[in-house]
C-alpha cells in the first residue's frame, strides 16, 4: 500500500489556515457427504477478529477496554503503509478531510491512524508544532466552551479542570499543540468512543481510539512538527 500525501508546503494564511487469527487443524475425518450449515449461517457474513492490537490494555493507570471494532471501520486501523511526501521523519500530518493523520517515518514509510475531527465552525488547518505530551491528562475546556457549555463549569480552568479517567474527554493520552510558543488549546487526544473515528464530532481536537493514542504517544517526540491539511469543503477554519 502506497500513498502520497496532499502537498502542504503552500500553506499560508491565506489558505484555509489551520488506527490474522490462527487457525489450528484438528485431525478428525468426516463419513460420508458434508451436511448442509443450517440456515440462520447461509450467507451469514464472517465475524472479523479483533487484531491484538486494538485488545484491552489492563495494564493501564486506568484499564482500557478492547475496541468493539464492530464499530470501528477496517480502513480506520492503525497500519504502516509506503508514504511519499517532502514531510522529514517524526512529522505528524493530519489530512483533515481523508480523516487520518500519519507519522511520518524513515524510508519512505509512515504509521497511520484513523481520526476523528472538528465540527464545521471549529476546524482548523496549518503549520504547528507538537509541544509536548501527557499520559491520563486532566481536562479544562477553555472558558468560550464553558460559556457556550454552561454545565461545564465544574471542570473550568478556576475549578481545576477534570482528574484524568475513562471518562476524561482526553482520554488515555493528550498531545498539545504550540504555535509560535503559544498554546494554541487544540490537543491530540484519546477517545474510548469507537464511532466517532472517521467523523466529524469534536470541538476542533483530533481524536484517536485509547489504543492508538497510546500507540503515537509512546513514538512521537516532543517538538515534532505537526501539519493539519485544511478540508476544501469547509468555510470557517480557524488560524493557528
Amino acid at each position: 500500500m502506497s500513498e502520497r500525501s496532499s502537498p502542504v508546503a503552500g500553506l499560508t494564511r491565506r489558505a484555509f489556515v489551520i488506527g490474522a487469527s490462527a487457525a489450528t487443524l484438528a485431525g478428525c475425518v468426516s463419513v460420508g457427504p458434508p451436511s448442509s450449515p443450517p440456515p440462520a449461517a447461509v450467507g451469514a457474513k464472517p465475524k472479523q477478529v479483533r487484531p491484538a492490537m486494538y485488545d484491552a490494555l489492563p495494564q493501564e493507570q486506568f484499564p482500557v477496554p478492547a475496541v468493539d471494532i464492530s464499530k470501528l471501520d477496517e480502513r480506520f486501523w492503525r497500519t504502516e503503509i509506503d508514504y511519499d511526501t517532502p514531510e522529514k521523519p517524526g512529522t505528524l500530518i493530519v489530512d483533515t478531510p481523508a480523516k487520518y493523520l500519519y507519522h511520518v517515518r524513515p524510508g519512505g514509510r509512515a504509521t497511520r491512524y484513523g481520526i476523528g475531527v472538528g465540527r464545521d465552525g471549529f476546524s482548523w488547518a496549518g503549520r504547528a508544532i507538537m509541544a509536548y505530551r501527557r499520559a491520563w491528562p486532566r481536562w479544562t475546556p477553555p472558558d468560550e466552551m464553558v460559556a457556550r457549555q454552561p454545565e461545564l463549569e465544574p471542570y473550568s480552568i478556576a475549578n481545576g479542570g477534570m482528574g484524568p479517567g475513562l471518562r476524561n474527554p482526553l482520554g488515555a493520552r493528550a498531545l498539545y499543540i504550540h504555535k509560535d510558543g503559544r498554546d494554541t488549546l487544540y490537543r491530540i487526544h484519546g477517545s474510548p468512543e469507537e464511532r466517532s473515528i472517521g467523523t466529524e464530532v469534536s470541538s476542533g481536537c483530533i481524536r484517536l481510539i485509547n489504543q492508538d493514542i497510546i500507540h503515537l504517544h509512546d513514538n512521537v517526540r516532543d517538538g515534532s512538527p505537526i501539519v493539519v491539511i485544511p478540508d476544501p469543503a469547509k468555510r470557517h477554519l480557524l488560524a493557528v
